[in-house]
């Protein structure tokens, strides 16, 4: 079981702050204090699916617990995603049941969350679709967690791009919430083009992933490759600190750079 069953099983306080905090705290009924602790003044779950009577005795002693580094950034993360790609999904109004069945396919298929893990990211998808916090106020507070660790960012757009494409194609208010989040994270504009490129049908999508261009030498894509592989070799990703629900999304990362890089090599002859 991830950390967010452990959450819910009552290991973990559940403290980020922010606007993401205050996606959870609705989402949860925590109340967040600026200590960095847990104050239990009102009902962590409304009971239904996650289960038990008493939701104080199935968080234990988790309340006035602090929260390590590595337990803040996978909540920030996961909180971060499922709250950015809602804002992302309702970009041209409701989210409509065929988008809900897509996202929750994605979940299933892309990310194989647990049952429990599941229903913990629709409750936040769906409390970040009722919540005012601007958008951009996420993306700022998922930035200043992860500014050093540039895979993660591009992890996280690559989520915004892949979920987009999910409904027949990224819409233009959907490109320009994850454009605007891919510039606070810094991203040059040919960065977020060749994170595009890859949910767009193209001849150059292969490049895109490597995240270099056809008119690039041989050595060039080489080194693009080798630089590739140790940022999303699964042991490196594995050591920032992602939440295990998403390992299978790096890992799939992995091996499109891995058949990128084939399908290019191959095409060149090298």
């Amino acid at each position: 079981m991830g950390w967010m069953g452990k959450l819910i099983g009552g290991t973990l306080g559940f403290v980020i702050g922010g606007p993401l905090g205050a996606i959870a705290g609705a989402a949860f009924g925590h109340t967040i204090d600026k200590s960095g602790e847990l104050s239990a003044t009102e009902s962590p779950f409304d009971g239904g699916s996650y289960g038990g009577a008493n939701p104080y005795e199935r968080m234990g002693g988790a309340f006035g617990r602090r929260v390590s580094t590595q337990q803040r950034a996978q909540m920030t993360f996961f909180i971060g995603a499922f709250s950015m790609v809602a804002k992302v999904a309702a970009a041209d109004g409701n989210v409509s049941q065929a988008e809900m069945k897509r996202i929750r396919e994605f979940m299933d298929n892309d990310l194989q969350l647990d049952p429990q893990s599941k229903g913990v990211a629709e409750r936040i998808f769906h409390t970040a679709l009722s919540q005012d916090q601007p958008y951009e106020q996420l993306a700022q507070q998922f930035y200043g967690e992860f500014r050093s660790q540039s895979q993660i960012l591009e992890l996280l757009i690559d989520f915004l791009y892949r979920v987009a494409a999910e409904d027949g194609g990224v819409t233009q208010n959907e490109e320009d919430l994850i454009q605007r989040a891919a510039r606070i994270f810094q991203f040059s504009q040919q960065r977020i083009d060749n994170i595009r490129r890859r949910y767009v049908a193209s001849a150059e999508k292969h490049y895109a992933v490597l995240g270099v261009s056809p008119q690039d030498s041989n050595d060039a894509i080489k080194k693009a490759y080798r630089s590739l592989v140790r940022e999303y070799h699964p042991d490196t990703i594995a050591s920032k600190g992602l939440p295990e629900e998403f390992n299978k999304f790096a890992a799939d990362k992995f091996r499109e750079i891995q058949e990128a890089y084939e399908a290019v090599r191959q095409e060149r002859g090298f």
